[in-house]
């Protein structure tokens, strides 16, 4: 990835605007003679989340049991000692991993992870020292501040093209209105310093929230969400910095964030029942959840549909029905030149590998290649090739056919 300033980032404009038919955009194509790479299994995990390579080539993968493991470049894997905690509760575990940006110097990286709480799971970051096989010097820098069970976390990590803060999602746990308050880190793309604090220049900076936020047990849909009370719950740490650490909001469950080569920050949603997204990340915008969605609630009753002037940043591509998104990367390698700049998706429940080409702030979609399988990570390797990680377990590496 190029480097560039933070401040092409607050310089990106939004052009957003649904597309008029079902899918969003055009239809991705599949090629009639099959894929234009070859697919090969190099290893195989146990309920792999993540991965994230490391400057000599190795690769750090995450398994959601609460596993870290490193599969060194001549393909021999080992146990990483001294994770932090985890609770694997529905969608929880051990998720994301990223390679600190200093890390040539600092050997640093950052996990995400369901830390345990008296009620439940709660989203944590932190950071900890590369030493061989062990983790030195974990510190726990955030916390999502409430705590509760069920939901999808979001969890993705990306660090600003300038190497000195990072981007954090944070799923909204199928709470659906938290997304909407200022209060509350759920359903949120967070701005944090390397050590877990409020970034500079955020929209709402310097500001504290209440000291107490409302907890909902996840209701059946938008509208039962919207008349519901919840419970009062205090803030972990009793300062809640929630306002100050908020880039954007209103997502849902955030499962992918990177940057192109200009600065832009991308990111892939999951939606409900369809609707799944592709979003320009602009900051202090709304991306509507759960007032605005080109899907529908699991039960079938319908949400209003985003449209132009209803004050929400409309996805720049979304699909019907879902694709289940997981782990997204934007290309930059020299393996596959005719796709250098665009955006690569792992797709679930759509058990495929999906192209979409980005073009300034643009996004249409391009190719979607079946694997018949559920993929959950993608990611570039040194040399270029694409490596993917399936919800079964198996690393696969993809090099031209």
């Amino acid at each position: 990835m190029i480097l560039r300033p933070l401040a092409l980032l607050l310089l990106a404009t939004s052009a957003c605007s649904p597309s008029a038919n079902a899918g969003g955009n055009a239809s991705a194509t599949a090629a009639k003679s099959g894929p234009p790479f070859v697919s090969t299994k190099q290893a195989q995990f146990d309920t792999p989340f993540a991965m994230a390579f490391l400057p000599d080539g190795g690769l750090l993968v995450t398994e959601k049991a609460g596993k870290l493991k490193l599969r060194d470049a001549s393909g021999h894997i080992r146990d990483v000692a001294g994770v932090p905690k985890v609770q694997e509760i529905t969608q929880g575990g051990l998720l994301d991993v990223a390679v600190a940006p200093d890390f040539a110097s600092s050997h640093a990286i950052y996990l995400t992870y369901s830390e345990p709480r008296p009620h439940g799971a709660a989203l944590a970051l932190a950071r900890a020292t590369l030493v061989g096989t062990q983790l030195q010097g974990t510190q726990v820098l955030w916390r999502q501040g409430s705590d509760g069970k069920g939901g999808q976390f979001g969890a993705n990590i990306a660090f600003a093209p300038d190497g000195k803060s990072l981007f954090l999602s944070s799923g909204e746990r199928q709470r659906f209105t938290p997304a909407q308050d200022i209060n509350q880190k759920l359903g949120k793309i967070l701005h944090l310093s390397l050590d877990g604090k409020p970034a500079t220049g955020n929209p709402f900076a310097q500001r504290t929230g209440t000291p107490t936020v409302t907890v909902f047990d996840p209701p059946d849909n938008t509208g039962a969400a919207f008349k519901e009370k919840g419970a009062q719950q205090p803030v972990e740490g009793g300062v809640n910095t929630a306002p100050a650490e908020i880039w954007s909001m209103g997502h849902r469950n955030p499962y992918g964030l990177a940057f192109d080569s200009a600065g832009r920050l991308w990111e892939i949603e999951m939606g409900p029942k369809g609707g799944d997204e592709v979003n320009l990340i602009l900051r202090g915008k709304n991306y509507g959840w759960p007032k605005a969605s080109n899907g529908n609630n699991y039960d079938g009753t319908d949400i209003p549909d985003h449209k132009p002037g209803d004050g929400f940043e409309a996805p720049k591509v979304f699909w019907n029905p879902s694709i289940s998104p997981g782990g997204m990367m934007i290309y930059s390698g020299a393996l596959f030149p005719q796709w250098k700049g665009s955006m690569f998706i792992a797709a679930l429940s759509g058990e495929a590998l999906i192209r979409v080409k980005l073009d300034g702030d643009k996004a249409t979609k391009a190719d979607q290649w079946p694997m018949d399988t559920r993929i959950r990570d993608v990611a570039q390797g040194p040399d270029g090739a694409i490596w993917l990680l399936q919800d079964d377990g198996a690393l696969v590496k993809l090099t031209p056919r």
